[in-house]
């Protein structure tokens, strides 16, 4: 099997517009959750949400490409670009033919979808624009980023709710694990931060009016989130043989399926993936310093995720830190694990651990140490990314620093 590596990042989320700018807020603790703008905001019951402000996709795209391009394929292109910038690859040859792109997403266009909804049923119009359907097709952002980039190897999209990135991580890494390509582009792009795609999930009453408090006893409920978060995964030897700047290993993964409720998380299923992660990464459980929380603010998950980490770790529960940046860029559904896997290369690879901001009161059945409100610094050899979605599909990754 080859080892794989991280020699490429790439993101845009409220808290920046690329990884430096979002790496800074982390170690801050700063919070991106603020009012939503957008048309007919007004109307919806919450009116908060890790909103992406200050971009201008005129300014980055012309009008032929923002005719096929969602808000949620623009994140992708601008996170695949400096991912890719930054592991100074260029794909020609055999490396572009066996070069691939997987990535995920939960909704896809569903700023296509709400616009042109809107445009057929509020406003009476009889015809949409001819690229409605490549628009907001689930692949779209995969099959662009692609095309700009010349890879010809294996390319879709995986959709499974809130762990959608994290299995699309997953596959890249099998991929290059196994030799099937020596570079895979992955990570995952959501933008559902619009009034159709807000209040359908107010119908499910999990949403906060207010603030994402993971793990604090006063919690009500998770905030959307939205933007993209991308990465270069490379086999070893060929990022040493060109000189690569490393950014962590990945060293294992695992998926598992609760097969029990679609919407209520449980134990057992995620201690389940958990546990198959440590074993597919020849880890102990003493050798995880750092997880990266689900993390998403709600009663159910909140205290599902700490019994399952009790219950792996044991004893080695009370010494690891387990954080949820969700509390400060919200939850991006389907690639919130993309951008937390950020958080795990800043962990392992920096030595700092980005904090769970909001935290007000202990919660009995979250007694974990959470990095309250301010990050730390600590040395950490490796770090876990948990994602647990609706429908009961699970979904963790270990990285660790390389050495």
């Amino acid at each position: 099997m080859n080892r794989v590596v991280i020699t490429g990042a790439g993101t845009i989320n409220a808290l920046g517009q690329n990884v430096p700018q979002t790496l800074a807020a982390m170690q801050a603790g700063r919070c991106g959750i603020s009012e939503l703008k957008f048309r007919d905001v007004d109307r919806l019951t919450i009116k908060i949400g890790g909103q992406v402000h200050d971009f201008d996709p005129d300014a980055v795209f012309n009008r032929q490409q923002l005719a096929l391009y969602d808000r949620f394929t623009q994140f992708t292109l601008l996170a695949a670009k400096e991912a890719i910038d930054q592991s100074g690859l260029v794909f020609s040859g055999e490396l572009a033919a066996t070069s691939g792109v997987v990535l995920g997403t939960a909704g896809g266009g569903v700023g296509t979808w709400d616009e042109n909804y809107r445009s057929v049923y509020e406003e009476g119009k009889n015809r949409v624009h001819p690229f409605v359907v490549p628009k907001l097709m689930n692949n779209a952002a995969a099959s662009h980023v692609s095309m700009e980039f010349n890879l010809k190897g294996p390319s879709f999209t995986v959709s499974t709710a809130c762990a959608s990135s994290n299995h699309a991580m997953a596959q890249a890494f099998q991929m290059v694990r196994t030799g099937l390509s020596k570079t895979m582009i992955t990570g995952g792009s959501e933008s559902m931060l619009c009034f159709g795609g807000i209040k359908a999930w107010e119908g499910l009453r999990v949403m906060s009016k207010d603030a994402c408090r993971p793990f604090s006893a006063n919690r009500n409920g998770m905030v959307q989130g939205e933007g993209a978060a991308i990465f270069v995964f490379e086999e070893l030897q060929h990022a040493k043989s060109r000189g690569a700047d490393i950014l962590a290993e990945v060293t294992g993964f695992a998926m598992s399926s609760d097969a029990a409720d679609i919407v209520m998380p449980s134990q057992q299923g995620a201690a389940r993936a958990i546990q198959g992660a440590l074993r597919d990464a020849r880890l102990n459980p003493e050798d995880v310093g750092y997880i990266n929380a689900h993390g998403t603010g709600t009663a159910a998950n909140d205290k599902t995720e700490c019994a399952a980490v009790a219950h792996v770790f044991g004893q080695h529960a009370n010494a690891l830190m387990l954080s949820s940046t969700k509390s400060m860029h919200g939850h991006l559904i389907g690639a919130t694990g993309a951008v937390e896997l950020l958080a795990c290369i800043m962990a392992v690879r920096d030595g700092i651990i980005a904090p769970t901001i909001g935290y007000q009161e202990p919660d009995p059945e979250c007694a974990l140490d959470v990095v309250p409100n301010e990050a730390r610094e600590a040395k950490v050899d490796v770090a876990l990314s948990n994602a647990f979605a609706f429908g009961g599909l699970n979904a963790v990754l270990a990285v660790r620093a390389f050495r």
